[in-house]
């Protein structure tokens, strides 16, 4: 699947902070079905670079367009700022202007031109060179080619740098792409970067999905702010059993990548598990559970318990009592708040 779109010409959008990246990479199809390549009018030579030979009529990113490793070669000659990128240290050569009136951020970055020769390079540890080099590409060529297995890679960037088209585009592929290993991860971009459509997409893909869903590494790697909202989701297609399971999954990995007590790092998201749902047998095990590897507040399960000992009134009202889609029945649950039916 290839698309093509227009992208308007000029600055590409104001500097943005430096918010993060999204944990670790992804092998995949680097040219395989899931590509996205968008091109405008705008050359290079608008910036008062040297005139090149290029193809004629507007720049493509495909077999009768603009290559870019091409541009690059015939760039080479004329370009004043090395970046080492990634944790690779990769260098990547670019041209000063060219960036500066491309991108607001690179403009506040690189700062006035310092002379003949290249200055002391600009480290940016941040961001993987694959994302990088596509941000380049689009600067250079107003087009870039997406991938399944980077495109969240440079959507951050694309953020970072306050690129409002690319960003656009970035988010476009990943709607289109979007799949069981990919959900998580884009979750954690959208709610790290305030994206409110993208996290609602997400949200409702793992709703529908959500067996498959809690058993990627995307998401073992969620923040806590990211596991929220699922976590409070009547729409969830898994038994409450099995949620705190994942919960408790999620909970070994945080403590273990940062040296800190399950407890600790399960405690903002423990309290949106519904133990009241769970069989009087299945709590009873959970609390032994509980004594041997803390995970939730003794408070908490003493709840659950309320719950079954008082059966109607208010104990047996309100969201940690309601039946999510995927509940599996239980004999007690017909005393409890169930929408689901």
């Amino acid at each position: 699947m290839e698309l093509r779109r227009e992208a308007g010409p000029g600055p590409a959008g104001r500097a943005s902070s430096m918010l993060g990246r999204r944990p670790g990479g992804r092998t995949g199809d680097s040219f395989g079905p899931g590509s996205l390549a968008v091109s405008s009018s705008w050359s290079p030579e608008s910036t008062g670079l040297p005139a090149m030979d290029l193809p004629p009529g507007r720049p493509t990113l495909g077999q009768d367009g603009l290559h870019w490793p091409s541009l690059c070669t015939n760039l080479s000659l004329t370009r004043d700022v090395r970046f080492v990128v990634g944790q690779e240290r990769q260098e990547v050569f670019a041209h000063r202007c060219l960036l500066a009136c491309r991108c607001n951020f690179f403009q506040r970055l690189l700062g006035p031109e310092l002379g003949p020769g290249l200055p002391s390079p600009v480290v940016l540890s941040t961001v993987p060179a694959e994302a990088f080099l596509a941000v380049l590409e689009f600067l250079y060529t107003n087009s870039v080619k997406l991938h399944r297995h980077s495109v969240l890679e440079v959507l951050t960037a694309a953020l970072e740098y306050g690129l409002e088209e690319l960003r656009e585009l970035c988010l476009e592929f990943v709607v289109k792409v979007l799949d069981v290993e990919l959900v998580c991860e884009a979750l954690q971009v959208a709610v790290t970067f305030g994206l409110g459509p993208l996290q609602e997409r997400c949200i409702a893909f793992i709703e529908a999905h959500s067996q498959e869903a809690l058993r990627t590494r995307g998401f073992l790697e969620l923040s806590a702010p990211a596991l929220l909202p699922l976590l409070r989701s009547d729409k969830l297609c898994v038994d409450e059993a099995e949620l705190v399971l994942a919960a408790r999954s999620w909970a070994r990995v945080g403590a273990a990548v940062l040296e800190r007590p399950v407890a600790e790092v399960a405690a903002p998201v423990v309290q949106e598990l519904r133990l009241a749902l769970l069989a009087p047998a299945e709590l009873s095990a959970l609390e032994e559970q509980n004594r041997q590897e803390p995970l939730i507040p003794v408070e908490q399960i003493v709840e659950a318990w309320k719950c079954h000992a008082l059966r109607r009134g208010d104990a047996a009202r309100g969201a940690r009592c309601r039946r999510r889609r995927g509940t599996l029945p239980r004999e007690h649950h017909r005393f409890l708040d169930l929408p689901f039916k």
